[in-house]
């Protein structure tokens, strides 16, 4: 079949008039033909034409074999490593698959194409770059003389229709009180910061509590490379790096993306990731005025998470730590740490208030955490205790809530109808 589908191809692009643009529906028609006239002198199935069909297609206008992987709903991840070497990520279990590319050539040509689409550029001089597909899947590009084995592509999936937070709950990733807990703090205008590690979920459960924010704020994303889903804003503006061009100018990072949003008139700041020195100015949008800012960053604890934000401030400014860690108490509220389990479940594992910093030591106080009670069946199963009460309850105030209890049924009837009930 696949030297078949080869041989179709070549035929089809034969026919091809590269004289004029030609549209998806032509291109259809020209494989349609093609698969007519070979069938005449050799049996080909219905089952193989529908395959043969769409395989060409993808082959021609869209990702070759990775698209197949990519329209699959159930695969979360793809990674290929070089031309024969294929793995997706299903049901949280890594697994390989049978097909190949044809050629080192189509996969390099399908690494063009994806970077193509951001405006990203990746040769043998840049040979790593970070891009985005049309659908917001993140994806990650090697190629050589860094990656030896041939192009390194991993593309991570994201859901067409955003994870809510009530989907979470359906899943055990965290529980309703909690969830409640968090939404009253996101429109109070709290700091949050989500942690965790690679493939913990931040993304997902950023975007699912970012639809806590007010619709009549005015919002500013900024991404590496665009992800965020934010609903029910009106006033969005989402801002995306831009990578050197090829004389190694004209680059503009994060850092610089953030000094121009306090331009903008924000009312809160959403970072995808922070990574670098672009932390330091996080901190001080923070510090000034632009409450209810949230971002993201790798970590394995809360506390973790504080002491690589002082590393990462660090790169950007020579100042005391001390002085640092006074910033960074007095900027972020509320650290949610999250994280992968054993049977590939991922969960909200804890809720942290920063207090703030004494003596030089940071001052937490665990709100939630998730302890784990049995395993059924390869599932782990647990609950969710809350520890201690919120401590810093002036936005709470400010904002005209308390704590008592709304479900999170309730709060989604309130969004619908425009209204903020919380007291």
């Amino acid at each position: 079949m696949d030297q078949l589908k080869e041989i179709l191809r070549q035929k089809v692009m034969e026919n091809i008039d590269m004289s004029r643009e030609i549209t998806d529906e032509e291109i259809l028609e020209l494989i349609d033909l093609c698969l007519i006239n070979y069938s005449r002198n050799t049996y080909i199935s219905i089952m193989e034409k529908q395959r043969l069909r769409r395989d060409i297609f993808n082959s021609i206008r869209k990702l070759d074999i990775i698209q197949e992987l990519i329209d699959d709903p159930e695969i979360t991840e793809i990674m290929v490593n070089g031309m024969d070497k294929i793995f997706i990520e299903k049901n949280g279990r890594i697994s390989p698959i049978t097909k190949q590319f044809e050629s080192r050539q189509k996969l390099e040509d399908v690494v063009q194409q994806m970077v193509a689409h951001s405006n990203r550029i990746i040769n043998e001089a840049s040979p790593i770059v970070d891009s985005r597909l049309p659908d917001g899947s993140r994806v990650n590009i090697v190629l050589t003389p860094i990656a030896m084995d041939g192009p390194i592509i991993t593309i991570r999936k994201f859901p067409n229709i955003p994870i809510t937070i009530q989907r979470l709950i359906e899943l055990d990733s965290i529980s309703e009180e909690a969830a409640n807990f968090l939404r009253k703090l996101v429109i109070a205008g709290y700091n949050i910061f989500i942690s965790g590690g690679t493939g913990s979920g931040k993304t997902t459960f950023l975007n699912a509590i970012s639809n806590f924010i007010p619709s009549d704020e005015r919002i500013i994303t900024i991404e590496d490379s665009a992800e965020l889903q934010l609903r029910n804003i009106s006033n969005l503006v989402r801002l995306e790096v831009r990578n050197a061009n090829l004389e190694g100018s004209n680059e503009i990072t994060i850092r610089d993306l953030i000094k121009t949003s306090l331009r903008m008139r924000p009312d809160r700041i959403v970072i995808g990731e922070v990574r670098d020195g672009a932390a330091a100015d996080l901190l001080q949008a923070m510090n000034t005025g632009h409450d209810g800012s949230i971002s993201t960053g790798h970590a394995n604890s809360p506390l973790d998470m504080l002491s690589r934000l002082e590393s990462l401030v660090l790169l950007a400014s020579d100042i005391p730590l001390l002085a640092i860690r006074r910033q960074i108490a007095s900027a972020i509220d509320i650290i949610v740490h999250l994280g992968r389990m054993r049977d590939k479940s991922r969960k909200l594992l804890e809720i942290t208030e920063v207090l703030g910093c004494q003596e030089g030591e940071y001052q937490l106080n665990p709100l939630y955490q998730f302890e784990e009670t049995s395993e059924k069946n390869g599932k782990l199963e647990g609950i969710f205790i809350k520890r201690n009460e919120l401590i810093n309850t002036d936005k709470l105030k400010r904002a005209g809530l308390n704590m008592t209890s709304l479900s999170v049924e309730t709060m989604f009837d309130e969004r619908e109808e425009g209204l903020f009930i919380g007291l």
